[in-house]
């Protein structure tokens, strides 16, 4: 049988009904809304609906799905050119911000589901391993060729740590009321700032006991050891 998205009627009978969820996820909340409301604000039949998509987490995973393939060629272009790890994690990150902006409420409905790692909407759930994987693999390529020494314990770790760095900016600027966001804008410049000044001693010999009891630290993070 083929998929209900594979004609350019049923894909914009899916758009539409993707959209009209995430109107009711800004205004209502995602708990509050329903697939009855969904399917009512987006003009089909409840049973159409749940045809697309079989419950409201589905059509979630499929917003983040299609934001996370629409940002690859935003991220690429936002590096060309951009030399310095700094410089290159500033603008990896605020693409995120220019993306989300629109659905910025969205993203706060979404974040009592998303605090827990147990929920299949969390950016920290198994479910959402393939789009958490894409997204480190960016750090990695932001790392390659920053222009620094990265010691070799660290490097393999280094690009999920800068992850739950930007998963830490994104969630304040989720709840940063300030008029533009503008506290975030601050905190990005100085955290990055910070990260980065972090990274670069920790090439120094000296400092080789504080990076094997980060080491320890991330290991526990993970649930095991590095």
């Amino acid at each position: 049988m083929a998929s209900p998205k594979a004609t350019p009627k049923a894909e914009e009978t899916s758009l539409r009904i993707l959209e009209a969820a995430l109107d009711l996820f800004r205004q209502e909340g995602f708990d509050t809304a329903t697939m009855r409301d969904i399917a009512q604000k987006a003009g089909v039949a409840t049973g159409a609906a749940y045809y697309y998509y079989p419950s409201k987490e589905a059509i979630v995973m499929e917003f983040y799905r299609r934001s996370c393939a629409e940002m690859q060629p935003k991220i690429a272009a936002s590096l060309e050119g951009v030399s310095g790890l700094e410089r290159r994690l500033r603008e990896a990150i605020r693409v995120k911000f220019a993306h989300f902006t629109p659905n910025r409420g969205v993203l706060r409905a979404l974040l009592r589901n998303g605090a827990d790692p147990r929920h299949p909407l969390s950016p920290f759930s198994p479910q959402t391993s393939e789009i958490r994987d894409i997204d480190v693999a960016w750090f990695r390529r932001i790392l390659d060729d920053c222009g620094m020494r990265i010691p070799r314990d660290l490097a393999p770790h280094l690009p999920g740590v800068l992850w739950f760095f930007q998963m830490g900016v994104i969630y304040f600027w989720v709840i940063d009321d300030s008029p533009g966001q503008t506290r975030t804008a601050r905190l990005l410049e100085l955290a990055a700032k910070s990260v980065v000044f972090l990274i670069r001693i920790s090439a120094l010999p000296l400092m080789r006991p504080l990076r094997k009891t980060a080491l320890e630290l991330i290991g526990i993070a993970k649930g095991g050891r590095p």
